[in-house]
């Protein structure tokens, strides 16, 4: 299930460890914090434009939008968040089979390894060229695709007046029975310090990796085996140098800064 999500949280040195100017693990510790922000009146889930959930699934090449389903979500555990740095080596070969001729032209800012792997996918590269446009490229092995077409398409998003945040790509994919693997991508203005990551209604909150004006989260998340439940939503939030969060996912469904 393809989604696209965002979020943002207040970053601290034991959250991210760069190397080379390029972020290759999070510690994966979770943040506890309540929020004061009312829960969704339902699970959302996503179409093929608009704005909504992190977690949504969405249409390559297309932005998110909220729908709602009257199905019930079923109980979750996030039993990791740990992320391994992908091999310096191994990056180029990743970012050629996802670009092509295009992929000298961008430089990695963030490679991790996923804490589970999908049948398709064990970590993301985001990369960046020198007119700042990203490209995100998930990597099975030293293999890398996109499921954006073309790979460049989340250049071509435009920032809203006000707007923080952008969302890449991002997905959820069965990973095992009764889990899954819940990763995501995207970008921040400088306002941004930190982003994290919510589901579901659980306030718990999750760090990302950031790097280079880029964050990623991923996650394994154990659901019911029952092939009739769903993966929980992710929400991002971002937070200012001052510890203020100044957005929300769930009480902003679009990436607007709605600060008076």
């Amino acid at each position: 299930m393809r989604i696209r999500p965002i979020m943002l949280i207040a970053a601290t040195a034991a959250a991210i460890a760069t190397a080379g100017g390029m972020a290759t693990a999070a510690t994966g510790t979770s943040t506890p914090t309540p929020t004061a922000h009312g829960e969704p009146s339902a699970t959302p889930t996503a179409s093929a434009s608009g704005a909504g959930s992190a977690g949504a699934s969405v249409v390559p090449g297309s932005g998110p939008s909220v729908t709602r389903s009257t199905a019930t979500p079923a109980a979750f555990t996030v039993t990791s968040t740990s992320t391994t740095p992908i091999d310096a080596g191994a990056v180029p070969g990743i970012l050629a089979s996802c670009l092509g001729s295009d992929a000298s032209q961008y430089h990695a800012v963030i490679a991790v390894r996923t804490p589970v792997a999908s049948a398709d996918t064990d970590g993301v590269v985001i990369a960046v060229n020198s007119a700042n446009q990203y490209v995100q490229c998930e990597s099975k092995g030293n293999k890398g695709n996109s499921r954006s077409v073309p790979a460049t398409f989340i250049n071509d998003r435009l920032w809203g007046t006000g707007h923080l945040i952008e969302f890449f790509d991002s997905l959820s994919a069965p990973a095992g029975a009764g889990q899954r693997l819940s990763l995501g991508a995207g970008h921040y203005t400088p306002e941004v310090a930190k982003v994290t990551i919510s589901y579901g209604d659980d306030p718990t909150q999750y760090p990302t990796v950031m790097a280079g004006g880029a964050f990623v989260y991923t996650a394994a998340v154990s659901t019911s085996p029952d092939g009739n439940s769903f993966p929980p939503a992710p929400y991002v939030h971002a937070y200012n140098a001052d510890g203020k969060e100044i957005y929300n996912q769930k009480t902003q469904p679009t990436a607007k800064n709605t600060r008076r």
